[in-house]
C-alpha cells in the first residue's frame, strides 16, 4: 500500500507513467491499473472455477448425501469415506483435499440461518432440563422445569424426580405463583406430556390434563418445530445457564422441597443481574412483563392424572406398574386414583381412602400396613409373617407390650395387640406411644387400659384405671376370721388350725 501511495503521488505530479515505470521497477500495466484505482482493487476472477476431475463424480456424490439424509448423523458419509468410495468404486484419480473442499463448501452452503426475534412483555418460553443431584442421601437424575420470560429475562426453576404431564402442570403452578401473574402465551417443544399427536395440517392434538390446564388460566400455546430447539431459543440457553450455574457442585438436600426453596432463591438473587446490552436489571424489566401478563384465578388448578382402578384380593391398587395400598374394607370395589407429583390419592366413590407417597420405580408395592390391621386382627395367625408390616419400624415399647400380653394371655393376648395398633386409625403415633410407655410403668397390660390411657392423654384429664374389674389379674380367696380357729391356735393344734 506504501508503494502505491507514492506511484500515485508521482504521476499526479507530472511524471508520466512510462518514468514512473522506470524509476519504481514496476510495469506499466500495473502503473495504469495504480491510477485506475485509487485502492488496491484486489484479485477479480473473471471464469467460474473448473475441477476436471472432480466435475463428473458430483452428482454421485450428491446422490450419496442426499440418500442418507434421515440416517443418524453419525452413520453418514464423511469427506474421508466419500473419498475412499469414488477411487474404489467409481475410478476417481483426484486428490483427497478436492474432495474434503467440496464437501466442506456443501455444509457451508446448507447451514440454516436465523431471524432476529424481537420479545415484548407478557409471553414467555417453557422446559425441562437433566442434571445430576443428591436428595436424601441418593444420587439420582433431576428433571427440572424451567420458565423464561424473553423480555426481561426472568426466569423460574423447580425440580421433580421425572418430567410428567403432572410435573410438567405443577412446575407452571409454582411459577405463576412466584411471579403472581399468568403469561398471555407461552411457547413450548412437541413433548409427549403436552403434545399427544401433531396433525398433518401442522395443528397439535394437546393431551387431556394439558389442555384442561391452559383451559384454566386461558393461555395461547405455541409450539415449535419438531427437533428445532431454536425456536424458543431463549429457555433452551436458560437450561443451560441453571445447570452450569445452580447445579455445579453436585447439590444435596435432605428432600425436593427443600432443594425447590434453594431454586426459588437463586431465581430471585438473579433478578438484580444486568445482562450484556441491557441497562436495568432483570428485576426492572421484569416489572414491563407482569404489567402486561394477565392475573392469576381465584384457585390454582388441580395438577393430578386422574385414573380408575379396581381393588385386588389383597387390597391393592395398580396405577403406573406400582401396587399401592387401601383399606381392606374396600376390598374388590372399584376406585378413583389422582397422581399428583408427590402424592397418590385413592378413594372409592365420594370418600378419600389412601394416600401413599408416589413410587417412581417400577413394579413396587406400596403399603400402609394400618390398611391390613382390621383383616390381622381376624387371621392373627398371619401376624408374623404379613408383608404389610414388615419394616414396620414402631418404638421399642411395642414389642415389649406384645411379649408381656403374649406371655399373659397367649393368642388372645397377641390380638390385643393389634387392637393396640389400630388405635393408629384414629390418633397419632406419639400420643399411642407414650400411652404404651405409661402402661408398661403402672403394669396395667391390657388393651383397656392403653386405650384408657391414650384418651385421658388426649383430653387431658387423669387417668382413673379400676384395678379391681381388671380381668386379668391372680385372684386369691380371703376367708373371714372365725373365733374357733384362735381357739385352735390356743389349744396347740396349730395344724389344724392351719
Amino acid at each position: 500500500m506504501e508503494l502505491y501511495l507514492r506511484v500515485r503521488q508521482a504521476c499526479a505530479g507530472g511524471m508520466s507513467q512510462r518514468q514512473a515505470a522506470k524509476a519504481f521497477n514496476i510495469s506499466r500495466d500495473t502503473v495504469a491499473k495504480m491510477m485506475t484505482f485509487s485502492v488496491p482493487p484486489g484479485y477479480r476472477r473473471t471464469a467460474e472455477v473448473r475441477r476436471p476431475k472432480l466435475d463428473p463424480f458430483i452428482p454421485i456424490i450428491e446422490g450419496w448425501l442426499e440418500a442418507e439424509r434421515s440416517m443418524p448423523r453419525k452413520q453418514r458419509h464423511t469427506a474421508k469415506r466419500v473419498f475412499d468410495r469414488l477411487r474404489d468404486e467409481c475410478g476417481f484419480t483426484g486428490g483427497y483435499t478436492i474432495i474434503k473442499d467440496y464437501i466442506r463448501e456443501r455444509e457451508r452452503r446448507g447451514q440454516e440461518v436465523f431471524v432476529p426475534l424481537a420479545h415484548p412483555p407478557g409471553h414467555a418460553q417453557a422446559d425441562f432440563g437433566e442434571a445430576m443431584v443428591k436428595i436424601g442421601g441418593v444420587e439420582q437424575k433431576a428433571h427440572f422445569f424451567v420458565l423464561d420470560l424473553p423480555h426481561s429475562d426472568a426466569c423460574y426453576v423447580r425440580a421433580y424426580p421425572a418430567a410428567v404431564a403432572e410435573a410438567w402442570v405443577d412446575g407452571h403452578i409454582h411459577a405463576f405463583a412466584f411471579f403472581g401473574a399468568v403469561p398471555q402465551s407461552i411457547v413450548y417443544d412437541n413433548d409427549r406430556c403436552l403434545v399427544a399427536k401433531i396433525l398433518p395440517d401442522g395443528t397439535r392434538k394437546r393431551a387431556v390434563l394439558f389442555s384442561g390446564f391452559l383451559s384454566h388460566y386461558l393461555i395461547r400455546d405455541h409450539y415449535g418445530r419438531p427437533g428445532k430447539g431454536n425456536d424458543k431459543g431463549n429457555v433452551e440457553g436458560l437450561v443451560g445457564y441453571c445447570r452450569r450455574n445452580f447445579m455445579v457442585p453436585l447439590p444435596e438436600f435432605t428432600s425436593w422441597e427443600a432443594f425447590n426453596l434453594w431454586l426459588e432463591e437463586q431465581c430471585r438473587k438473579r433478578q438484580h443481574d444486568v445482562l450484556r446490552g441491557e441497562s436495568e436489571t432483570i428485576g426492572e424489566r421484569l416489572q414491563r412483563d407482569l404489567v402486561a401478563m394477565r392475573p392469576l384465578p381465584v384457585a390454582p388448578f388441580d395438577a393430578c392424572d386422574q385414573d380408575s382402578g379396581r381393588v385386588s384380593s389383597q387390597c391393592l391398587v395398580r396405577y403406573k406398574t406400582n401396587d399401592y395400598s387401601v383399606p381392606v374394607a374396600f376390598g374388590h370395589q372399584d376406585v378413583w386414583i389422582r397422581a399428583y407429583v408427590h402424592e397418590v390419592v385413592i378413594g372409592c366413590r365420594g370418600e378419600v381412602i389412601a394416600r401413599h407417597p408416589r413410587c417412581w420405580d417400577r413394579e413396587e408395592i406400596v403399603f400402609n400396613p394400618i390398611h391390613y390391621l382390621p383383616l390381622l386382627e381376624q387371621k392373627i395367625n398371619a401376624l408374623d409373617q404379613a408383608a404389610p408390616l414388615q419394616g414396620w419400624e414402631l418404638p421399642e415399647e411395642f414389642a415389649t407390650l406384645r411379649r408381656l400380653m403374649e406371655a399373659r394371655m397367649n393368642r388372645h393376648g397377641r390380638r390385643e395387640y393389634v387392637q393396640v395398633l389400630r388405635l393408629l386409625e384414629t390418633f397419632d403415633l406419639a400420643d399411642l406411644h407414650a400411652a404404651v410407655k405409661q402402661a408398661l410403668q403402672m403394669g396395667a397390660i391390657g388393651f383397656d387400659a392403653v386405650k384408657h390411657l391414650l384418651l385421658c392423654r388426649v383430653e387431658h384429664r387423669p387417668p382413673r384405671l379400676d384395678l379391681d374389674c381388671y380381668p386379668y389379674l391372680p385372684k386369691a380367696t380371703v376367708e373371714k376370721t372365725r373365733p374357733g380357729s384362735y381357739m385352735r391356735l390356743l389349744s396347740g393344734d396349730a395344724e389344724d388350725a392351719a
